[in-house]
């Protein structure tokens, strides 16, 4: 595995959505493409068919890996690192999960396989797979349907 992309997926079919996805040409410090940036590069890992909205902000210092199929929305902030209250830990976004516009997360947060987080949420617990969780702070408001989970995993075969 490079630094930057998981390898080792076996996936049948590509979804319209990730047709032509490429890995991003990564530079540490220097926005993407798609207008998202990454600091402390040689820490982070980028799964396969990921969605990364423009503007969106990842400082992995102390990790921070994102799984296949994951998507987060446009102006997040993901951190490894907190300079307020000094925490620091890896922040891991389990496959697809999905990350609602203008949300936060801080370090050593967890966000389970096919868990959605609302937009303009503040993430600063884990937040187990299959579950609903939005807010400041973010909370579990619902579990998925076993329909839900299904139609989500359709999407990433």
């Amino acid at each position: 595995m490079i630094k930057g992309y998981m390898q080792g997926s076996q996936h049948k079919i590509i979804s319209m959505r990730f047709k032509d996805w490429k890995l991003p040409e990564i530079e540490d410090g220097k926005p993407t493409k798609y207008n998202w940036l990454v600091q402390y590069k040689e820490n982070f890992n980028l799964g396969y068919q990921t969605d990364i909205g423009a503007f969106t902000y990842i400082n992995a210092k102390h990790g921070v890996t994102i799984e296949d199929f994951v998507q987060i929305g446009s102006h997040c902030s993901i951190y490894s690192l907190s300079t307020i209250d000094n925490k620091t830990g890896e922040v891991i976004l389990h496959k697809n999960c999905r990350i609602g516009t203008h949300s936060v997360l801080m370090p050593g947060v967890t966000v389970g396989k096919n868990a959605i987080i609302g937009a303009f949420s503040f993430v600063n617990t884990d937040i187990p797979e299959n579950a609903v969780a939005f807010g400041v702070p973010a909370r579990i408001k619902r579990k998925l349907t076993e329909q839900e989970i299904k139609t989500m995993e359709e999407e990433t075969i």
